[in-house]
């Protein structure tokens, strides 16, 4: 069986072609995928539409609704920092609906990746630097409530704090969550995770790889989670727009392929999502992204 990867054609709806959000890059990384033979398109696993009932897990009702509706006030939109359609819309609620089919494929299979998520920054009742509504915690929160986990462990390392991540559980004991972001970057005001790891600018491959195992050395057995939601933003990497360390390719793939040995070492269920990523070059950042899948496989590869 191959590695489960879960992608739809809804993740990059038509967009202006100047917009600071790369928008096509979801479209570039299963066009990438592909030719690099790691998946075919019949192969990749197609997502429902999240349910709104699910959705209010993590989210104010009349927030969700707003959104849905394309009812958001102009002071919202400018939060959000993304135009609004329909079509992204379905997007949103479809790419929870994929973080979703992951974690419930990781559960069964011990480790499966997403081709989109780790839409960090979206709050209870607002959305905020691209993000609007927070797979992350609707996932922790639905599989707890379900009783599918016990605890769950939420590990990003986008170079950005988790901060919505962290304010929707911080009244949630079972979802630890964990943030190894860039000290001075986005947010200015950071909200307190669980564990936060502030990093200094400028870091490279090996201070920040031992951060991770250092991290994870601690932690997992700490905690003991039932699965872990990895978000492997690429915003770390040195050519990155927006963020301030100095990772190579390199680096982000032995950093992903640890992440996923320490989780399946233990018997922890992993499961992978893109995270952050910036720059002009769409088709250097689909690649970039990329290295999440291709890690995961050699580490699938080496377990089957």
């Amino acid at each position: 069986m191959r590695l489960p990867l879960v992608y739809h054609d809804d993740y990059s709806p038509p967009f202006p072609a100047d917009h600071r959000f790369p928008m096509e890059k979801f479209r570039l990384l299963r066009e990438h995928l592909v030719a690099s033979g790691l998946t075919t398109d019949a192969e990749l696993l197609r997502p429902e539409i999240c349910p709104a009932e699910i959705l209010a897990l993590a989210h104010e009702p009349s927030y969700i609704e707003r959104f849905l509706s394309g009812e958001l006030s102009r002071d919202e939109q400018r939060r959000l920092g993304l135009p609004w359609s329909e079509a992204l819309a379905r997007r949103t609620v479809r790419a929870v609906g994929g973080s979703l089919l992951t974690a419930e494929l990781a559960l069964q299979h011990g480790l499966a990746c997403h081709l989109a998520g780790g839409t960090h920054h979206a709050h209870y009742d607002h959305a905020a630097g691209f993000c609007i509504f927070n797979d992350l915690a609707i996932i922790s929160r639905y599989l707890l409530a379900a009783g599918r986990v016990q605890r769950v462990l939420i590990f990003d390392c986008d170079v950005h704090q988790g901060d919505g991540t962290a304010r929707i559980l911080a009244d949630t004991p079972e979802a630890i969550t964990v943030s190894l972001h860039c000290e001075k970057n986005f947010p200015a005001r950071k909200a307190q995770s669980d564990w936060d790891i502030p990093l200094p600018m400028g870091m490279g491959d090996a201070d920040y790889l031992k951060v991770v195992d250092d991290t994870l050395n601690y932690l997992l057995p700490l905690y003991q989670p039932d699965l872990v939601l990895y978000d492997a933003g690429v915003d770390v990497h040195k050519d990155d727009a927006l963020g301030y360390l100095t990772l190579t390719d390199q680096g982000l793939a032995e950093r992903d392929e640890r992440v996923i040995r320490h989780c399946l070492g233990r018997d922890i269920p992993v499961m992978g999502v893109i995270g952050g990523g910036y720059d002009k070059d769409r088709l250097a950042l689909a690649k970039r992204h990329g290295i999440l899948h291709h890690s995961a496989n050699r580490v699938w590869s080496s377990q089957h």
